[in-house]
């Protein structure tokens, strides 16, 4: 099983070397990056395209909400979660869309929930039996629910572009629809 991708965004050093060893204690993503900056947050996460980042509320110049707007801007949408001290910050966070919301310090048993939310959530693609997809077809259509490329599915199992375009053209016939935001819409 692959692990979610994610990076860690927090001016503070120290808030991101404890967020790094919580989620290393886990066993349940991987770590890709983490950033100092909002600035080098924002080219990372546009750059990476993890499936999951953990970023703070308050960093100077640019904040976590508009570190969410910007990376969205560039069509990447990893699910957010914000972590931060301020709770008064939670309404707003629901209304970004963010993922989840988890207040300073970080408890190790709510992280944990949270990514097992994150890993139930990105189960729930209800594919319903007469659409007989092969293994490979769902292997490629939780990927595209993830957000990925077919240049990036390609790169992650191994096969050429082409042939994931093939197996995305295949999905969308069996099921009955003309493209992914129809077929996504159908199997939610």
């Amino acid at each position: 099983m692959l692990l979610p991708r994610c990076i860690v965004v927090d001016d503070e050093i120290l808030a991101i070397e404890r967020m790094c060893n919580l989620l290393s204690q886990l066993h349940q993503v991987e770590l890709i990056d983490t950033a100092l900056t909002p600035e080098k947050a924002i080219k990372e996460i546009t750059a990476q395209k993890p499936d999951l980042v953990f970023v703070d509320v308050e960093m100077p110049r640019i904040n976590g909400f508009e570190i969410v707007k910007q990376v969205q801007a560039n069509l990447c949408f990893p699910s957010f979660v914000f972590v931060t001290a301020y709770s008064q910050y939670a309404i707003k966070a629901i209304k970004a869309e963010a993922f989840d919301f988890l207040l300073k310090p970080v408890d190790i048993d709510e992280l944990h929930e949270s990514i097992n939310r994150y890993n139930a959530k990105q189960k729930g693609i209800a594919i319903p039996d007469e659409y007989t997809l092969t293994e490979r077809e769902r292997e490629i259509l939780h990927l595209v629910a993830k957000g990925k490329t077919s240049k990036e599915i390609g790169e992650i199992l191994s096969i050429s572009k082409h042939t994931v375009d093939t197996h995305r053209r295949r999905i969308l016939e069996k099921v009955g629809v003309k493209s992914t935001f129809e077929l996504f819409s159908k199997l939610r």
